[in-house]
Formats: C-alpha cells, structure tokens, sequence
C-alpha cells in the first residue's frame, strides 16, 4: 500500500508523541509525505527521477578515470593550506547584547556545530579519513583535515543525521560522540535508522518522520524533521529502505535549519512556511557535477540560495564542499558560483557565506 504523496496534517504525529510540544505553523499547510511502498520511500516531487543506465555508467566512468583531474585539487599541501585554510575553532559562547550569541562552526563537508539557545547541536558528523566502509583503504578521501578532534568539541546535547549515505553517517563517529557524551547525548535521526544507532550502542535516540517534532528534554528546544528530495542506502539490498530529510532547531529565541543532502524540491518553500522565518542555516553547496546525474540528490549554488530564500533565513553558512572529492566540478568553484548566484538574486553576500575549515558565523 502506497502512502498519499500529500496530507493535509494539523498536528503530525500527535497520536504516540503526546509530550512534544508542536511549534510549526500547520493549520491550512499540505504537506508533502514521501511515497512509501515495497517497504522502500521515495521522493514525492516531479523534480524527483533517477539517472538512467547510460548516466549511471557514464559517472562511474569518470569517477574512475578522470574525476580528481577535473576537480584539479592541489596534491602540494602548501598550496592547499593557501586555497583552503583550516583553523582552529573558537566555541566559546560570548554575550552580545545582553545575551548569549548563537553561532554555527564549519567542522567540513557538511558537519556542522550549532550553539544556540543554551544548547550545543552536531549535524552529520563526518570525522573520518574517508567516507566510505572501509575508512583504510577505500572510498573518497578527505584532503582537508577536520579542524577538530570529538574531544575538542563543546557540550553537545543533540545529533541531527540527515540520511545514512556514508558522507552523513559515519560510524567511527558515531561511536567516539557516543563514548564521550553517553545518554546525555540524544541522537535524532529518520525512520528506521534507529536499529542501526542502537546496534552502535546509542541509547537516546528518536526515529522520526517528516514533520514530526520532538523537544530536547530538559530545554525549550524543539526538533523538527522535515522533507527533502534524497535517497538512502549502506548496502547492496537497502535502497530506500530508510528514510532522509532535513532538521528544524525551533528555540525561545532563535531557528536554524539544516537540509543535510538534497535535490530542490518545493517542500523548502513549505519549510520556510511553517517553520521560519530561519536565523541561520547550513546549506549545501557543493557535489553537483555532472549535473545529469546529480540534478536529482544535490543542489547546485543557484539553487542553494533558492533554498535560502524559501526558508526565510537571515545568515546562511555554505557546507557540503571542500572536504572530499566526491564529484567533477573544481574544487574551489562552489563558492565562487554561489558569490554570482548571490548577486544575481540580489542577495547580500553576507548574508550566505562559505568559510574556513574550522570558522564560525554567528545568527
């Protein structure tokens, strides 16, 4: 049996989660609910398809023959600590104003440590040399470092995962955050993730669907899981078997939202209705080349600051390049296309930035 592909919903998952206080602006909103059938999901949108064989073959073709030639990144460290500086960050939380700021830390790729509202939030932490199963010997390899080591990491009350693909999901990390936080870390992550965590020894960790919210306890911080046009899959026989979104950090005085990985769809416009305005945000710019076989999963700069305008956000932080050879395009163009897509939609440029390896924007 297929789900509708559209709801209307006032109060998502209101019949078993009857202590989360709902924040989202649901009344007159239809929301969009991924197909579900074959115990697989799929995206719901007519922007959504997938490659065809000859795509299929042709980005296996270049990843093995030509892939790091044309995203050209220097093999002479010198030249990559000019182009891609990492530093060392800064999470101390200062006052302004008259009350504590709220900021957003680039860890790399599109790991990203968020402290507002008292609460210190992880997305999609990636700290391993590379991003694959076998983190020794196979699979893209970082060529910049993260600036930081887990125990170098401020309080982290939550962990947001975006969708199990290994760049997003990573089990070294998963488990070393698990060993330094224990239970006092809770782990927020899509539907039928949760086993997975458990088996990884996580003990707090909440399944969601989209739009469905969750409070932190002990705080005034309400998560919130919303769409995004992705998929999912670790192994030969799991495509889609779980599900993928994006996260919405509703606090008493400020909202961030993170997309993790993903295609445009117009579900960010629905976002931004019933979740923003947003203070910040960590959005994807990077891994869009060759876009016939990545227009479906991964955004390009102009789309980027689309979402940036969909979802109402204020300051926005470019994440999801410079970390791992991944696709074709160069490897400093992501944030030179977004500075023209920024001009070109007349949005300031300050207003979505692309940083240093270890650098913070404060919202």
């Amino acid at each position: 049996m297929e789900d509708n592909e559209r709801t209307s919903l006032s109060s998502p998952g209101r019949e078993n989660r009857e202590s989360r206080a709902m924040v989202g602006k649901f009344d007159g909103a239809t929301l969009d609910q991924p197909k579900f059938a074959s115990r697989r999901y799929t995206s719901p949108w007519d922007t959504w398809g997938t490659p065809g064989f000859s795509e299929l073959v042709r980005f296996f073709w270049l990843a093995v023959t030509k892939m790091k030639r044309l995203a050209a990144v220097p093999t002479n460290l010198a030249e990559l600590e000019r182009t891609l500086p990492v530093i060392t960050p800064d999470f101390t939380v200062r006052t302004k104003h008259g009350a504590p700021e709220s900021k957003m830390t680039w860890i790399g790729h599109a790991t990203v440590v968020v402290q507002m509202d008292g609460v210190g939030i992880i997305c999609d932490p990636i700290f391993s040399n590379r991003c694959s199963p076998f983190d020794s010997w196979f699979g893209a390899k970082r060529f910049r470092p993260p600036p930081c080591s887990i125990d170098e990491l401020p309080h982290i009350d939550a962990c947001v995962i975006s969708h199990n693909h290994y760049d997003h999901l990573d089990v070294q990390s998963v488990v070393k955050l698990n060993q330094r936080f224990g239970k006092a870390l809770r782990w927020y992550v899509p539907a039928n993730t949760g086993s997975w965590m458990r088996a990884r020894g996580c003990e707090n960790v909440v399944e969601m669907k989209w739009w469905e919210e969750d409070k932190i306890p002990g705080t005034d911080i309400v998560v919130a899981f919303t769409p995004t046009q992705h998929w999912c899959r670790r192994g030969i026989f799991d495509t889609n078997k779980q599900l993928w979104g994006s996260w919405c950090v509703i606090g008493p005085r400020h909202r961030f939202f993170f997309p993790g990985d993903t295609g445009y769809c117009t579900a960010f416009r629905e976002i931004g209705k019933v979740y923003g305005p947003f203070d910040g945000a960590a959005i994807p710019i990077g891994a869009y080349e060759p876009r016939a076989f990545m227009k479906f999963a991964h955004v390009m700069p102009e789309e980027s600051v689309q979402i940036h305008q969909d979802v109402r956000c204020k300051k926005s932080l470019a994440i999801h390049w410079g970390t791992f050879t991944l696709t074709s395009e160069p490897y400093l163009e992501p944030p030179i296309r977004l500075a023209q897509s920024l001009k070109d939609a007349n949005v300031r440029a300050e207003d979505f930035m692309a940083v240093r390896h270890g650098e913070s924007l404060s919202f």
